[in-house]
C-alpha cells in the first residue's frame, strides 16, 4: 500500500533543498508550498518570472497536485494561459509518481522560450513598422494612383465646389445691387471710352501724330465691289 504521506514528505524535502532560494511553505495542512520560477536574462536584461503555487491531495502523487500561477512578471494573459496547460498535461503523463521538479523543469524551460518568442515579437513589429513607414513615404512620393473611381469622385467634389462658389458670387452681386457687367457691354454704355487711351496721352503733355504713309490710299486696297456692304468713300469729290 502505497504511503501518500511519506512520499509527500520526501519530495518536499528534495525541493526545498533543490530550490532553497524560491521555496516558500504556505500551510502544513494541507501542505501548500510556492516555488519561484525565473527565465534566463533576455535582450535588454529582461526577464520572466512565474510563482507556482501546489496545493497536495491526500492522494497524490496517484492524482495530480492543484497548480496555480501564484504571481507572475511581464507575462502576457496568453501565456499565463498556456502555462496552465502545460502544467495540466506534464502533471497527468506523470501520475503515480512524485512530479513537483517535473512540473517545475517544464515551466523553466518554456519561460526561456517565451524570452526568445519575446525578442522575436519585438523584431517583428520592428519589420512591420519599418514596412509601414515605407509604404507611407512611396504612397507620399508617387502619388495617389488615378483610376476611374477616384477621378469620379474628386470630379464630383470639385463640381460641387464650383457650384458653391458660383451660387456666393451671385449673392454678393445680388446683396451689392450691381449686376455684373462685360467689356463690351461697358463700351457700349460709355463711349468716352472710345478715346480714353489718347485722352490720357494728352492729359501727360504727349501729344498723339499719326503717319499716315503707313496706311494705304483707299483706292489701293484690294475690296471686293460684289460685296454688298462695300460702300467705298469718294476720294476728292465735291461733296468733301
Amino acid at each position: 500500500m502505497t504511503d501518500h504521506a511519506e512520499e509527500q514528505r520526501n519530495e518536499l524535502e528534495a525541493i526545498e533543498s533543490i530550490y532553497a532560494d524560491s521555496f516558500t511553505v504556505l500551510s502544513e495542512n494541507p501542505t501548500v508550498f510556492t516555488v519561484t520560477v525565473t527565465s534566463d536574462i533576455g535582450e535588454h536584461g529582461k526577464i520572466v518570472e512565474a510563482t507556482l503555487k501546489f496545493t497536495y491531495t491526500e492522494k497524490y502523487p496517484d492524482e495530480s497536485p492543484l497548480v496555480e500561477i501564484y504571481s507572475q512578471e511581464n507575462l502576457e494573459d496568453r501565456d499565463v494561459e498556456e502555462l496552465l496547460l502545460l502544467l495540466e498535461k506534464e502533471a497527468e503523463a506523470n501520475l503515480g509518481m512524485v512530479m513537483i521538479f517535473t512540473l517545475v523543469t517544464a515551466v523553466q524551460e518554456r519561460l526561456n522560450e517565451i524570452v526568445d518568442l519575446m525578442k522575436n515579437r519585438r523584431e517583428e513589429e520592428k519589420r512591420q513598422k519599418e514596412k509601414e513607414a515605407e509604404e507611407a513615404e512611396k504612397v507620399a512620393f508617387h502619388g495617389t494612383i488615378v483610376t476611374i473611381e477616384n477621378f469620379l469622385a474628386w470630379k464630383a467634389r470639385f463640381d460641387l465646389d464650383m457650384a458653391e462658389l458660383r451660387r456666393k458670387r451671385q449673392k454678393e452681386e445680388e446683396q451689392s445691387g450691381k449686376p455684373k457687367v462685360t467689356g463690351k457691354q461697358l463700351f457700349e454704355t460709355d463711349h468716352n471710352l472710345d478715346t480714353s487711351d489718347i485722352q490720357f496721352l494728352e492729359d501727360a503733355g504727349n501729344s498723339v501724330e499719326v503717319d499716315e504713309s503707313l496706311f494705304q490710299e483707299i483706292e489701293d486696297l484690294d475690296l471686293e465691289e460684289d460685296d454688298p456692304d462695300f460702300a467705298p468713300l469718294e476720294i476728292g469729290s465735291d461733296d468733301d
